[in-house]
């Protein structure tokens, strides 16, 4: 009597560093017929990271699909998470045999920051997955599955300087910021971007950034400019009702900040800084106020 082979479980992993961004410009343009806002906006990576693990596992008797889990265990781990979601959509898309996939999120960058904290872990795992099923799908093909899930996937998807537009999705790579430290402080509060987009339509937008400016700067590397540059037209909105954004701002101006701004929606508000010691100082001061503080730098 022959008996046929049991299937050997195998399991193979990868670890992708999920890295925060800050809005160096933030511009509302427009609005389309569907509700989403036009923007524009240079956007830059910071070296905050999530890790997120991916496993795939293959050969178990019992499959399980996707089983998420995540250090803070107040995060949703269903359909609630965009790192589940992305997980999800890559299978459908990809018609790639789901068996189990394991995802883990060890989280740094605060929850509801403006630092694209869900968009980045959901990036990590389309990457992580095209890498474990070797699908060999372009980056592109990526970003476009990416926007499925949320204007941010694209950016977080390439990552360093870029400019994007439309409702965030056109990317243009723009030149390298130079290096710098941002300390990054998050008040104790969470930002409904919803919420701050439908309320920037009846605010009187009196000043707006110079894109055009900004974009310059970045290409004669003058570092003086981007930080004379950084605007944030959402800051209008948010600034106005959490008076600790403005306080924020002021703490690391008068500890060395070589300019502050808001990050996309908020609340969190970052400084930059050429000197190491002044940023590492100014980290100190706010982290005795504000739990959430972080002292980083760029990266492209």
């Amino acid at each position: 009597m022959i008996f046929g082979k049991k299937q050997q479980e195998t399991r193979e992993r990868t670890m992708i560093e999920a890295r925060a961004k800050i809005n160096l410009t933030l511009d509302v343009t427009g609005k389309r017929e569907d509700g989403y806002h036009l923007v524009e906006m240079v956007m830059q990576s910071v070296d905050l990271h999530d890790d997120v693990r991916v496993t795939v596992v293959r050969g178990e008797k019992k499959p399980r699909g996707i089983v998420l889990s995540c250090s803070l265990p107040f995060l949703p781990t269903d359909e609630r998470n965009l790192a589940y979601r992305a997980a999800e959509l890559f299978y459908k898309e990809t018609g790639t045999t789901l068996e189990t996939c394991e995802i883990f999120i060890e989280k740094r960058i605060p929850i509801a920051a403006g630092l694209a904290g869900g968009s980045t872990d959901a990036a990590a795992v389309l990457r992580a997955l095209n890498q474990l099923h070797d699908t060999g799908l372009s980056r592109d093909r990526l970003c476009e599955i990416g926007l499925k899930l949320g204007a941010d996937v694209p950016y977080c998807l390439r990552g360093g300087t870029m400019l994007a537009e439309g409702i965030g999705e056109k990317l243009t790579q723009l030149a390298d910021m130079p290096h710098c430290y941002v300390v990054l402080c998050k008040p104790p509060f969470a930002v409904s971007t919803r919420e701050v987009y439908q309320e920037i339509d009846s605010v009187p937008l009196t000043q707006r950034p110079d894109t055009e400016g900004m974009k310059q700067a970045l290409e004669n590397g003058d570092y003086q400019g981007v930080c004379g540059r950084l605007m944030n037209v959402m800051e209008t909105v948010t600034a106005t009702k959490r008076h600790q954004i403005g306080e924020i701002r002021a703490v690391l101006r008068e500890n060395g900040a070589d300019a502050t701004l808001m990050s996309g929606s908020g609340p969190t508000v970052y400084g930059l800084f050429s000197d190491r010691n002044a940023a590492d100082a100014a980290a100190t001061v706010l982290a005795r106020r504000f739990s959430e503080t972080f002292l980083t730098e760029t990266v492209q």
